[in-house]
C-alpha cells in the first residue's frame, strides 16, 4: 500500500482519487436537485485553503449558475483542533440576501460550520447550507455531547441539525492529508487522501 511522508509523519493511502470523484458526483447531483430552481443563483463560499480542490471539482459538475467567493478561517494547530475559529480573510463579497453554500473539505467537530453559519446569517445571508467532501459523525457527536448541546444517548434526529446539509462520504476519527487537506500546510497537493499510519 502506497505511503507518503509529510513533515515527521508517515501516511498510508486511504481514499483513492476515483472514489473521491464518485463522492463528488453524488454531492453535485444532490445540489443540482436543490438549486436548479431558476431562483437567485447561490454563492459557493470556498473555505480556504483545504476546500479548493473539492470546490473546483464540484463546480464542474453543477448544472446551475453560481457565484464563487472564498473565506479563510482556521481552527487547527498541527493535527489537533483548537476549538476556536479565527477568521483570516473574507468573506470576499457582500453576502446580504444571498443563498450561500459553504464548501468545506472536512466537517468533524462542527465548530467551524456552526460559527461560520452564525456569522453569515448575522451579516445578512438569506440562507446558509453546508456542503462537505468528508464528514466525521463520531467526532461531531463527541463535540456536541462535550458542549452539552445533545445528551450522550442522543438520537440521529437530535444530531441532524448540526450535520452538513450535503457531504460526500463519512470517515472515522483519523487524521488525513491530501486532496486539499494538510498537516501544517503540507500534503494538500496529493490527488488521493492518506491517513496517519500509526
Amino acid at each position: 500500500m502506497p505511503k507518503i511522508k509529510v513533515h515527521d509523519k508517515i501516511f498510508r493511502l486511504m481514499i483513492p482519487e476515483n472514489k473521491l470523484f464518485g463522492a463528488i458526483d453524488a454531492v453535485a447531483s444532490r445540489l443540482n436537485d436543490c438549486y436548479n430552481d431558476g431562483g437567485v443563483p447561490p454563492m459557493l463560499l470556498c473555505v480556504l485553503n483545504g476546500a479548493l480542490p473539492f470546490t473546483a471539482e464540484l463546480m464542474r459538475r453543477l448544472d446551475f449558475d453560481c457565484q464563487l467567493q472564498s473565506i479563510k478561517v482556521s481552527s487547527y494547530e498541527g493535527i489537533q483542533s483548537t476549538g476556536h475559529l479565527t477568521t483570516i480573510l473574507g468573506p470576499t463579497a457582500d453576502v446580504t440576501g444571498q443563498r450561500i453554500i459553504i464548501c468545506e473539505d472536512l466537517v468533524d467537530t462542527g465548530i467551524t460550520i456552526r460559527q461560520l453559519k452564525k456569522m453569515l446569517l448575522e451579516m445578512g445571508a438569506k440562507d446558509v447550507r453546508v456542503c462537505s467532501m468528508l464528514f466525521k459523525p463520531g467526532k461531531l457527536r463527541g463535540q456536541l455531547v462535550k458542549e452539552g448541546l445533545i445528551p450522550a444517548d442522543a438520537t440521529d434526529a437530535q444530531i441532524q441539525p448540526y450535520m452538513p446539509d450535503f457531504y460526500g462520504m463519512e470517515i472515522g476519527d483519523e487524521f488525513i492529508v491530501g486532496f486539499g487537506l494538510d498537516y501544517n500546510e503540507l500534503g494538500r497537493g496529493y490527488p488521493d487522501i492518506y491517513v496517519l499510519d500509526e
